[in-house]
């Protein structure tokens, strides 16, 4: 039956874009359309055959939607682009017309001046006027002979540039047609990508299963700090008996984990208002969860157990029992390697696809990406050749000095060669100590004292020297190579000298993220400086070239005092040696001096490491015995981590499933601090109140245990000092100040 367009117009209920909605069934008849918002639709055909039809078009017409849209946005990048180059050549021809009218009037003056010659040689005038008359029109025929030849060669450059104006725009043009089809060819291979994931994922779940099967992939997430969180999450599904989706879109992390698990209590027939245990919310949080690191956990609603947080094996509980209760002893020999790095592959692009561009350190990552120590224990690493600073704190001249200390610096990177996963992110307390003092002559201490933005503090300490720094770092995703840009100062201190220096690392780049074996590489400058005569060092890390034939991982700098005069030089390479030699004379600028100097001394020399590393992360000696459990640590210490001590043995999918609990009982930790601090600070709004109750209400749990806030005497910027009662209160065994965090 025909029906006119306001009889249309009457029975429509309302519209909806189909760009980005969802289409699926909900029984043999009844079709579900939503946007993920406010708008679903509720239709309802005669026959599942007109269902199949009805679902068939709108497909089609989705696809034709999107295909619509992405074609408004190339018109648009192409219109853009086309604007861009033409007013690129417009200006182009408008220098031209300029160059074209200055070289007319050059000729038109040089024609002139021509005829002005022309017309003295016809006048009668004295001998000796004459003679110098001779010697101007010799001048100005010089200048008429070059103003010609730079005539003529503006109107061959002016014609050769209109003739070739055309080509230049047409491969203009083609340039950036080019880069935008590769863009969109890596967008349509991202996302086909997706949709072949999902489309596996469900084949593995049996096609009896289809329809109660609505749970998407999900992700790993760190643990955070507070309720921010700055990753925009994709579509979680979680699979209820009325088969409903919901969407999570823009919501901070603890709102997207508050939010699975009422959903999954909600489906059991519980209330969210019930849990109150971190460990039990985090249980049913990991099944939720738990596809995306291929645990075998099932998530049938019928299984309540499984929704559960699963227990470690009876091998695993065995592994972290054995290690607690066999400490090393001083006596004892240390360990030379770490367990062989288990076959666990994993599609690197499906975890990577959804973060170019942003801050890796607020992306979620399983521990397939990551060796077995924290970043707290990867830092220490730094003083590996610490000798060099003993040879430092023997040299009377400050100059030479500065030299041994540039040349540490450098041999801190000497084990990031082949380094290229990632180290477990520190909870916030978490602490590790290195005594170290009875064989390599240092002891050192570290502890995670923020987490947003995630810094350690470190201090370390030898029996001529004293080292500290705060590491943070901001890395970024670019697609075919990984940034990671360190913040953090270090310093150091000599007591003989009294000389403090101060410094900030360089960039690390890891490439071939997606394609290709993966490789590291130190770019960009440093400079150290000693904050008591105020000389400098200053290091360029040249960075890694297929078409160079200079020497690869090339370091080179120069020391130089508060003038500016070149007194030593430094050469060589971060991953093998570094030499240092005193300048006799220097001529030229400072940015590329040549120097004259005397004899070379060789400051550093790496160690070759173990041959057979690669089977262990490529772990040097001191690396592998980092993570040795050692007696009389704090409870705190990263060697207590169950989840960096199952990965260590090989058990991933344990050390997962510990990862995943660690971080849920950070979130509830820090957001119950959180709450503290804020009921106490509305008590101080409303009632006077002393500074020793205000004291009292601080909480203590996000608060260093053995560093204090307080202000660099040396860079005037806020810093985290040590206090030194880490080691006394070692010696009394008193850990009441340490969090529980394991």
């Amino acid at each position: 039956m025909a029906r006119t367009q306001a009889e249309i117009s009457q029975l429509c209920r309302g519209t909806i874009s189909l760009n980005g909605a969802t289409i699926h069934t909900e029984d043999s008849c009844t079709i579900v359309i939503s946007n993920g918002g406010t708008q679903t639709f509720h239709l309802r055909a005669t026959s599942e055959v007109e269902r199949q039809r009805w679902v068939t078009e709108l497909e089609l017409a989705k696809a034709r939607e999107i295909g619509h849209t992405n074609t408004d946005r190339s018109k648009e990048k192409e219109l853009s682009a086309n604007l861009e180059v033409s007013s690129v050549v417009s200006s182009l021809n408008t220098k031209l017309s300029e160059l074209r009218s200055q070289s007319e009037i050059i000729s038109k003056h040089s024609k002139a001046l021509q005829r002005c010659l022309t017309e003295l040689e016809t006048i009668d005038i004295p001998p000796d006027v004459s003679t110098k008359i001779k010697a101007w029109m010799e001048r100005a025929n010089l200048i008429r002979i070059a103003s010609v030849g730079m005539v003529t060669n503006c109107s061959e450059y002016l014609d050769l540039a209109q003739s070739q104006g055309n080509k230049w725009q047409k491969m203009l043009y083609n340039e950036r047609r080019q880069r935008i089809q590769l863009v969109e060819m890596v967008d349509q291979i991202a996302r086909e990508q997706t949709v072949l994931e999902h489309v596996a994922n469900n084949d593995k779940q049996g096609d009896s299963t289809d329809e109660d099967d609505a749970s998407d992939s999900c992700e790993f997430f760190d643990a955070q700090g507070g309720d921010s969180f700055d990753v925009t999450t994709n579509n979680y599904l979680v699979n209820c008996q009325s088969q409903n989706i919901i969407q999570h879109k823009s919501l901070s992390s603890s709102q997207v984990l508050e939010k699975l698990v009422n959903e999954e209590l909600d489906c059991s027939g519980g209330s969210s208002s019930d849990i109150d245990d971190p460990a039990e919310s985090s249980a049913i949080l990991t099944a939720a969860i738990c596809s995306s690191t291929g645990l075998n956990t099932d998530c049938d609603e019928n299984n309540k157990s499984a929704r559960m947080f699963p227990q470690l094996s009876e091998h695993a509980k065995k592994i972290l029992e054995d290690v607690i209760k066999h400490p090393l002893k001083q006596k004892d020999q240390r360990r030379c390697r770490v367990p062989d790095k288990p076959n666990h592959p994993l599609h690197i692009w499906s975890i990577l696809k959804n973060c170019i561009g942003k801050d890796l350190s607020k992306i979620p990552m399983p521990v397939n990406f990551s060796e077995p120590l924290s970043m707290l224990q990867r830092i220490t690493e730094d003083f590996e050749y610490s000798n060099i600073l003993d040879t430092a704190a023997q040299c009377k001249d400050s100059f030479e000095q500065m030299a041994y200390v540039a040349a540490f610096t450098i041999s801190s990177y000497s084990t990031t060669v082949n380094r290229t996963s990632k180290p477990f992110n520190p909870l916030l307390g978490e602490t590790y100590e290195c005594d170290r003092m009875s064989d390599l002559g240092w002891k050192a201490f570290n502890e995670q004292v923020s987490h947003h933005p995630p810094i350690s503090a470190q201090y370390c300490s030898g029996k001529e020297w004293s080292c500290w720094q705060e590491f943070s770092m901001s890395s970024k995703f670019r697609g075919k190579y990984l940034q990671a840009i360190p913040n953090g100062i270090a310093h150091l201190e000599f007591s003989a000298s009294g000389n403090h220096y101060t410094w900030t690392k360089v960039t690390t780049t890891v490439h071939n993220i997606i394609v290709g074996k993966l490789w590291v590489d130190q770019t960009g400058d440093m400079t150290i400086t000693n904050h008591k005569d105020g000389s400098k060092c200053r290091l360029s890390y040249i960075p890694y070239s297929y078409f160079t034939r200079d020497q690869q991982r090339k370091v080179k700098g120069y020391v130089m005092d508060k003038d500016n005069e070149i007194k030593w030089v430094i050469n060589g390479t971060w991953d093998n040696k570094v030499e240092i030699a005193p300048v006799t004379k220097f001529e030229g600028p400072i940015e590329s001096p040549t120097c004259q100097t005397g004899s070379y001394i060789t400051a550093w020399q790496r160690q070759a490491p173990p041959s057979d590393n690669e089977k262990y992360y490529y772990f040097t000696m001191l690396a592998s015995q980092l993570n040795e459990i050692e007696e009389g640590i704090a409870p705190t210490d990263s060697r207590l981590r169950p989840d960096q001590r199952l990965m260590e043995f090989g058990l991933w999918d344990e050390a997962n499933i510990e990862k995943l609990r660690l971080e849920e009982m950070q979130r509830v930790r820090n957001r119950k601090a959180n709450n503290r601090i804020a009921d106490s600070n509305q008590i101080n709004e409303n009632e006077e109140e002393d500074d020793d109750t205000i004291q009292e209400n601080d909480n203590s749990a996000i608060k260093p245990a053995w560093f204090k806030r307080d202000v660099c005497k040396w860079t005037k910027k806020p810093c985290f000092t040590f206090t030194h009662e880490y080691w006394e209160c070692k010696q009394k065994g008193d850990w009441s100040r340490c969090p529980s965090l394991f």
